[in-house]
This record gives structure tokens, C-alpha cells and sequence, in this order.
């Protein structure tokens, strides 16, 4: 985006305010088409960290994901319970945790869009 959607920061400043990690979204960014729920950057790093430290290949990097995070304002959204649009599927088919800088973000609507193979 050219010019950062001040309504887009402001679901984002909502949703790290910690009072919901149920707001479902839908962004397309890069060409691609992001959708699912929003959780508070801390909630999405610790959760993060927590896969990253049960691997045997990738612990070491759960540190990294453990610290920092809270801009204010928000600079980034961040998808949990997420899937990339391509086509009918969604991929991964159980939902990923995605990190999206707002200011690449080129359009958006609110809900989580669903997808089908029928």
C-alpha cells in the first residue's frame, strides 16, 4: 500500500490490546490471499517459540520468537489458524501462523473466507 489503511491499524492496535483473538480476516498481499483469525503478537510469538522449542532441527530459534514484539503503532498482523488461498485449497489444509507487514497489504475484508473443493 502506497498509503497504510488507518482502519487496518486500528483492528490491529484492537486485536493487541488483548481483548480478542477472535477477529477473522482476509488480506491479499504479494498476490497472494491470506485468511483467518488475528492474535495479539505476543500470543502469536509465544505460540511460535512453543512448536520451534518441540523440534529436535529448529529449538534453537524458539528464543528468538520468545522476545521483543508490541509496536505501537502496530506494524504487523498476525495470522493464526491461517491458510493461504490457491485456487480450491488451502494451504496448510490445518491452518499456519503468518506474520503480514500492513504495509503490503493491498486489500482486505473482514471474515475468515472459506474454500472448497466441490
Amino acid at each position: 500500500m502506497s498509503k497504510i489503511d488507518e482502519l487496518l491499524v486500528d483492528v490491529a492496535r484492537l486485536v493487541e490490546s488483548g481483548q480478542s483473538n477472535q477477529m477473522s480476516l482476509t488480506v491479499v498481499t504479494g498476490g497472494a490471499v491470506i485468511t483467518g483469525r488475528l492474535a495479539p503478537e505476543a500470543v502469536w510469538r509465544q505460540r511460535v517459540s512453543e512448536v520451534l522449542a518441540d523440534s529436535d532441527r529448529l529449538a534453537e530459534f524458539s528464543a528468538v520468537f520468545a522476545a521483543g514484539g508490541g509496536q505501537e503503532p502496530p506494524t504487523h498482523l498476525h495470522f493464526h489458524m491461517a491458510r493461504i488461498l490457491q485456487g480450491t485449497v488451502g494451504i496448510p489444509e490445518t491452518g499456519g501462523m503468518y506474520r503480514v507487514s500492513i504495509a503490503d497489504i493491498s486489500a482486505w475484508t473482514m471474515g475468515d473466507v472459506t474454500y472448497s473443493d466441490h
